[in-house]
């Protein structure tokens, strides 16, 4: 087993904290995995195996009509002393009411809870009822780069090969561990989407419409890195001839975001210093949802260049935003308590550097600066803002 230090780190970081750690994302992006690093990693501590209890709600025989009443019952029958136990949950979301399963074990017995799961039932809105002030949310997304090249040791080839590979292959670690080839993977990802349509948003919001809903989804995937409206995606399908409201929309949009496939980046207005309401992006939980539904184009590689940027940025813990300084747009500026960095995204910055910099370069302050991009010899400095190569970038422990 391939251990992602990033997120025992941060587990590590809250062990034994009163709060309920609660770990969410798409499926298959590793979250069952690392709850079994976190098992490991506290029987090497000193935990006895006998006080972890590790249990995963997806089989529907054994789990099929539990509510949350069967669920801490269940669990409280396995604690037979009074020591701690280190509870690891996995994909709680199945079980009905889990919430008041988990914060009565929370509150009525002495436990260290960590729990999974990848549709809405683990979004802050779902569960703020009954443990408000008494868990922490980790996000978990598909491989970064650094994890990528983990899971390709021992390998010769380059940092700068393995992103090309990166690139195209993305950071699911069902596929990043199997050498499949382009098609065999894309399929893999197919099944992946597959089964979050169909078990995290048609079935749990009883969509009827199908078809329809598949085209929004279609829109939002060939539209990734660009700013559109829910307005825009109404008239898009009436120039299709087909009939969709805005509200409808929003709903896809929500359910798409809850079953983390999407990700939404507002705008920042950095002259207004305020979020703005409209023409915000969506990025894509894995560069590979794009390429399994419409297949590979090395035209669209700009655009997945700033889906890794973006997740790369919120896995250092920055909150990210598009930026607006009056009419020049800045891929992403991203804020982490009192720091913050810009970062503009191109293939190839030659033909784009003009442009690239200038955008940073009108922007006054002392922040740091960075355009990233696939140039083998973008590199160096020019009056503060930073020519960086993607690999370098995304390798880097600190901005």
């Amino acid at each position: 087993m391939i251990v992602r230090h990033h997120y025992l780190r941060m587990l590590n970081t809250y062990r034994n904290v009163p709060l309920v750690k609660v770990l969410a994302g798409i499926r298959r992006c590793g979250k069952s995995t690392i709850l079994e690093m976190l098992k490991e990693d506290l029987i090497k501590d000193g935990v006895q195996p006998n006080n972890i209890i590790s249990i995963c709600y997806t089989s529907d025989d054994f789990y099929d009509g539990m509510n949350d009443k069967d669920m801490y019952n269940g669990i409280k029958r396995e604690m037979t002393d009074d020591k701690r136990y280190y509870l690891l949950l996995d994909e709680v979301q199945e079980i009905p009411g889990w919430e008041k399963a988990v914060n009565s074990l929370l509150e009525n017995a002495n436990t260290d809870i960590y729990v999974t799961g990848s549709n809405s039932k683990l979004m802050s809105s779902e569960i703020s009822t009954y443990l408000t002030g008494r868990y922490i949310s980790i996000p978990v997304f598909t491989l970064s780069f650094a994890e990528y090249m983990e899971f390709k040791k021992p390998s010769a080839r380059t940092p700068k090969e393995l992103l090309n590979e990166y690139i195209r292959m993305g950071g699911f670690p069902i596929v990043a561990l199997g050498g499949f080839d382009e098609r065999t993977a894309y399929q893999i990802v197919e099944g992946i989407y597959t089964s979050v349509i169909t078990s995290d948003i048609t079935r749990r919001h009883s969509i009827t419409n199908f078809d329809l809903f598949n085209r929004v989804v279609k829109y939002v995937v060939e539209n990734v890195g660009k700013t559109f409206s829910a307005n825009a995606i109404v008239k898009f399908l009436k120039s299709e001839g087909r009939s969709l409201s805005i509200e409808s929309v929003y709903n896809y949009l929500e359910w798409l975001e809850k079953a983390f496939v999407i990700y939404r980046c507002p705008r920042y207005d950095l002259q207004g210093k305020s979020l703005l309401k409209t023409q915000e992006k969506f990025y894509l939980a894995d560069a590979t949802l794009k390429y399994c539904i419409l297949g590979f184009n090395p035209k669209s590689i700009a655009a997945m260049l700033e889906n890794i940027v973006y997740f790369e940025l919120c896995r250092k813990g920055y909150t990210v935003y598009i930026g607006k300084n009056a009419a020049k747009e800045i891929d992403f500026v991203a804020s982490r308590r009192d720091e913050r960095i810009y970062v503009q995204v191109c293939r190839n910055l030659p033909e784009d550097s003009d442009r690239e910099v200038a955008g940073l370069l009108e922007i006054r302050d002392h922040y740091p600066k960075y355009v990233v991009s696939l140039d083998e010899f973008a590199t160096g400095n020019i009056k503060g803002v930073k020519l960086m190569h993607l690999a370098d970038f995304l390798l880097m422990d600190t901005y």
